[in-house]
Order: C-alpha cells, then sequence, then structure tokens
C-alpha cells in the first residue's frame, strides 16, 4: 500500500495497515521525545549562552589579575616606601605639648626676617585621621623681600608648616606691604598607634 493511497483522516484509523499505524506512532513519540528535551534543557542553553556571553569579561579579568600578580614585587616595594615616607612625615609632626613652641619658631621667623606682625590668630585645630591641623591666620608687615625670606623660612623649619591663600597689598607709600595668609601646621592625633595611622592613610 503506498502513503498516498493512504486516507490520513483521524476518523479512518481503523483502516490503516499496521505499517503505516506504527510509522506514525514512531513519528509521535519521536515528536514528543524531541520536544521534552528541547523544553528540558531550554534553561540549560540559556545559561550557557550567559556564560558565553561573559567569557570575554572574565577574560580580560583574568589578564588584569594576571598582570597584577605578576608585578606584586613592584607594588611590594611601592608600600615599603610609602610606609617609609609616612614615618618620616610623622616624625616631622610636632607632639601636642610641642606646639607652643612651634607658634614660637614660626613668630620668630618673622621678627627676624624684619617684619611686624599685626595679627598672629591660632585657629580651632581640625582632627583628620591620625593628624591634627592647625590653622593660623596671620598679618604681616614688610618689604617684599623679607616676605620672601619669611616665607622660605617657614619651609626650612624642623617641623612641618605649610602657607596658604597668600595675599599682598600696599600698606603705605614708603614701599612697605601687607602680606595676609592662613599658615597651617600639624601634629599627631594623641593615641593613634603608627599602625592605625598607616591604615589612615591608605
Amino acid at each position: 500500500m503506498k502513503l498516498s493511497d493512504v486516507n490520513w483522516s483521524f476518523h479512518t484509523v481503523d483502516t490503516w495497515t499496521l505499517s503505516v499505524k506504527t510509522g506514525v506512532l514512531i513519528i509521535n513519540c519521536i515528536v514528543i521525545v524531541a520536544a521534552g528535551i528541547y523544553f528540558d534543557n531550554l534553561d540549560q542553553y540559556q545559561a550557557f549562552q550567559l556564560v558565553q556571553a561573559q567569557e570575554p569579561l572574565l577574560k580580560n579579568e583574568f589578564e588584569f589579575k594576571q598582570k597584577k600578580a605578576s608585578n606584586i614585587q613592584d607594588y611590594q616595594k611601592q608600600l615599603t616606601e610609602v610606609q617609609g615616607s609616612l614615618e618620616n612625615i610623622i616624625k616631622q609632626m610636632p607632639l601636642e605639648e610641642e606646639l607652643a613652641s612651634l607658634l614660637i619658631d614660626i613668630s620668630q621667623t618673622g621678627v627676624l626676617n624684619g617684619l611686624k606682625f599685626k595679627l598672629f590668630k591660632p585657629n580651632t585645630p581640625i582632627t583628620k585621621g591620625f593628624y591634627v591641623e592647625l590653622p593660623i591666620n596671620i598679618q604681616v608687615i614688610g618689604h617684599y623681600n623679607e616676605l620672601g625670606l619669611f616665607i622660605s623660612g617657614l619651609a626650612s623649619l624642623s617641623r612641618i608648616v605649610t602657607v596658604h591663600d597668600i595675599t599682598i597689598t600696599p600698606e603705605n607709600n614708603d614701599g612697605t606691604l601687607l602680606m595676609s595668609a592662613l599658615v597651617k601646621t600639624y601634629y599627631e592625633a594623641p593615641d593613634v598607634s603608627l599602625i592605625q595611622k598607616q591604615k589612615d592613610l591608605r
């Protein structure tokens, strides 16, 4: 019997030959099994596609970490240098009880360079991690070269002193100038260990 001779209507199933019925049954089984496999593995296939899309990012991350690991000795060397610099900076900071002496050194630096103080006003200390910043508003009167020597003298003090917000205006007709500035000095915050200081620096 040829397939073209078969009446494929569902109502004529009982007239189909055994071979046709067997073939239809096998095809149905194949379709059902294939559909089951497809839907059962759909989530896995989607997960595979997601991982495949992430592959370039993971590869770049691996290469970055590999490069970082190969430079670990350089990083350790730099860390040692930073820690050494930190220790030197801390040594240049006065203790809180030495602060009065440092303020005297600042004012004497101005006087020794021929300046006259119009204002010398320490402000409220500001705690910043392992150190405390003490801002001081100053106004000094003198000639241009004397002002320059004063700034240079502050930079050469054994303790850290920085100068900010400098403004210079004529004071009178004899060539004297008025310099206003914010001078900052720094001292160690009390009860902070060197280990904690290093952590704060990071």
